[in-house]
């Protein structure tokens, strides 16, 4: 028996999963992965079950499947065959204590406070050592300066080169999956919203999916049009705050405060939907809060258009400037090869001409009538990272715009229906950084009894790493606001 293939935004019963023993998972999860497919989920539930979810991003479905795990203590590794699966396979060992055998770098993820193993801790973390003349270790935090959150960088370095970086994070333990299991539907939409900050509508929308798709929910083309124009707003507006800190860590000022500027223009733009610039309350389960009606609809246009203008402007003038370029370009390279190896998805895959886009591959709420061209470029690089997001923010601000000028008639919400029982839901939305995924798991009286998450950054702090790799330490900054991935995110 094959994988059980359900497409996104779908529910299967768990006696119609498909089941079979962990060797022979393993092995259709690799062979599966080798004819393109992806790995997006690997994870302990109910039932003493590992369950497992692969994109098959060309078919636009969902692969699903599951296997006993009947007390085994140890398996054979996934990731000496399939490199995209080391996080996975650490962070199921952390939670589990279950060992993938030959695993080759088996650390902890987030040192949760009941991980099976407590010897696994942030001080016996085994990090990665060279020896050798001129040879040095630079550590940088858990502390950093102003608000950014706790995260270990230690960059192995001969001379000023970068041979390695290794990120130790897990200093949050909040326990976020786990609260969505603990508390009823009234919390849960504002616990979405507070997966990762500047990702509040991107997460927001993958809980209300599971939850529709739980509940048998068909939310109205007029509150996935709001919804949608939601979601374009946040990527506007994170791509242009990332393009002004990019300017800030090469010195180019101007760019810097244009940016920063404009990237404030269209938060304030989403207030005017949900009152929160950051776009909290909006979205439920079921449809949204607040409707827009036709003077807001003119407000929304009036204001993404000026700010467009101006990032259209300083963008011309950014990717102009010699003394930009030679920062940017050929700097913090990711292949094409390592990204697809690595499991690296978003724009930052994009940007090395792997096109992966989940609103496209797995569409979902309006992008179903509005389809989404997937822009990629092919240097992966600095450059191409940062040019990439000003395309987004082109793509982005015209579909809001077209969001705007076509609103659908109807109602804005409706009431979801309860759960369904021993069911299995799967959602994927596509934020900013990339693909978020949430699943949930329903016992037999209709109660989320597991939630996973993954955000992109779970794929996306290894090709960080990976990038650093014969650069100069001096341009990490640089290099890293050019992923500028999530420590909450990972520190769930």
């Amino acid at each position: 028996m094959g994988f059980k293939v359900i497409k996104n935004n779908r529910t299967v019963k768990l006696k119609d999963m498909a089941e079979m023993p962990l060797d022979t998972l393993r092995h259709r999860i690799i062979s599966s992965c080798l004819k393109g497919r992806r790995l997006i989920g690997f994870f302990a539930g109910p039932h003493e079950k590992l369950y497992v979810m692969l994109a098959d991003d060309a078919g636009s479905t969902i692969l699903t499947a599951c296997a006993p795990l009947n007390s085994i203590k140890h398996y054979r590794s996934l990731t000496p065959d399939l490199p995209q699966a080391h996080m996975f396979e650490r962070e199921f060992y952390e939670e589990t204590g279950i060992e993938p055998i030959g695993h080759p770098w088996l650390k902890g993820v987030r040192f949760p406070e009941d991980r099976p193993d407590l010897n696994s801790t942030m001080e016996s973390y085994k990090f990665f050592k060279m020896e050798g003349e001129e040879v040095h270790e630079v550590a940088v935090g858990p502390v950093h300066a102003g608000i950014i959150e706790p995260g270990h960088f230690r960059f192995m370095c001969h001379g000023e080169r970068v041979y390695h970086l290794e990120i130790q994070l897990g200093y949050q333990h909040r326990g976020v999956e786990g609260l969505f299991a603990k508390h009823g539907n009234k919390l849960m939409p504002h616990l979405a919203e507070s997966i990762t900050g500047d990702t509040v509508i991107g997460h927001a929308q993958a809980y209300c999916g599971v939850i529709e798709a739980l509940s048998g929910t068909l939310v109205t083309r007029r509150a996935h049009a709001i919804r949608g124009a939601a979601l374009e707003l946040e990527r506007a507006a994170m791509h242009t705050g990332d393009l002004s800190a990019i300017c800030g860590d090469v010195a180019y000022l101007i760019g810097n405060s244009v940016f920063g500027a404009n990237r404030t223009t269209i938060i304030n733009t989403s207030m005017l939907l949900t009152g929160s610039r950051f776009g909290r309350g909006l979205l439920k389960p079921g449809g949204v809060v607040s409707d827009i009606n036709a003077e807001t609809a003119a407000k929304v246009k009036k204001n993404i258009s000026a700010a467009y203008e101006n990032i259209r402007i300083m963008a011309h003038e950014m990717f102009s400037a010699s003394s930009v370029l030679s920062r940017i370009q050929q700097t913090g390279v990711l292949q094409k090869q390592t990204v697809m190896e690595a499991g690296v998805i978003g724009f930052a895959a994009r940007a090395s001409g792997v096109a992966l886009d989940s609103r496209a591959d797995h569409p979902y709420g309006i992008y179903n009538y509005m389809p989404i061209h997937k822009h990629t470029m092919d240097s992966g690089d600095v450059f191409a990272r940062s040019y990439l997001r000003f395309l987004e923010i082109q793509q982005s601000v015209e579909l809001v715009k077209e969001l705007m000028d076509n609103l659908p008639p109807g109602a804005i919400w409706k009431e979801p229906a309860a759960l369904e029982p021993d069911s299995f839901s799967v959602s994927m939305a596509e934020g900013w950084r990339g693909a978020i995924v949430h699943a949930a798991i329903t016992d037999k009286k209709g109660s989320i009894c597991r939630y996973k998450i993954k955000d992109p950054s779970f794929n996306n702090w290894y090709g960080l790493a990976l990038s650093l790799r014969n650069e100069g330490i001096s341009d990490f900054p640089v290099i890293n606001k050019s992923f500028n991935l999530s420590y909450c995110g990972n520190d769930l």
